[in-house]
């Protein structure tokens, strides 16, 4: 029952979540942490960090982890928890996959028709709108700590995000670069502080 409760969840979020992978996390989230209760929310939250780090697209390489976590949380062995990978990454990438089949048939005859560019228009802000609420709901307790109950870590956390926002939308750094060095200054920070 679980791996059919995964391919519908996912074949669901493959379908309505537009912006690619980033927009798809809050939908992820929404899904696997609050609606099945699958995971908790600091296993999400490691699941985005290990899919972003993981070579291929987020959202697929998060169906995959969730898949594999869901499985082996209910209690299943490792063995077919590879079997719940498997069938959350298919089912998030089919949607797309036939989509993207049936629509490029027609794309390139009424790419330049007015409704067409009309739809593309319209979609934009909401597909900003899905990656801001992803950015938001990674903004947890667990990644940026609390004022109240751990304010070093909080405003070290909000300090890193500031200088990373700063860097890459005024001085054009490298997101890469700056992911290796927000890692090296809080590996460093926080074996100091340990």
């Amino acid at each position: 029952m679980l791996f059919v409760e995964l391919f519908y969840t996912f074949f669901k979020i493959g379908l309505f979540s537009f912006g690619g992978g980033y927009g798809m996390l809050s939908v992820i989230q929404g899904e696997v942490v609050t609606r099945h209760g699958w995971l908790s929310a600091a296993e999400f939250t490691d699941i985005v960090a290990v899919s972003q780090m993981t070579p291929g697209p987020i959202g697929i390489n998060s169906a995959t982890y969730v898949g594999y976590t869901a499985v082996l949380n209910s209690g299943a062995p490792s063995w077919l928890a590879i079997a719940g990978s498997l069938t959350a990454s298919f089912a998030v990438m089919l949607p797309s996959i036939v989509l993207m089949l049936l629509v490029s048939r027609f794309f390139m005859r009424y790419s330049r028709h007015r409704s067409v560019e009309d739809v593309f228009r319209a979609l934009r802000p909401a597909v900003v709108g899905l990656i801001a609420s992803a950015a938001l709901l990674l903004m947890t307790k667990e990644n940026f700590g609390s004022p109240v109950d751990t304010p070093l870590q909080f405003w070290v956390s909000v300090s890193l995000f500031v200088a990373a926002f700063v860097a890459m939308k005024f001085f054009k750094v490298s997101p890469i670069l700056l992911l290796l060095l927000a890692g090296m200054f809080g590996g460093v920070f926080y074996g100091i502080i340990q």
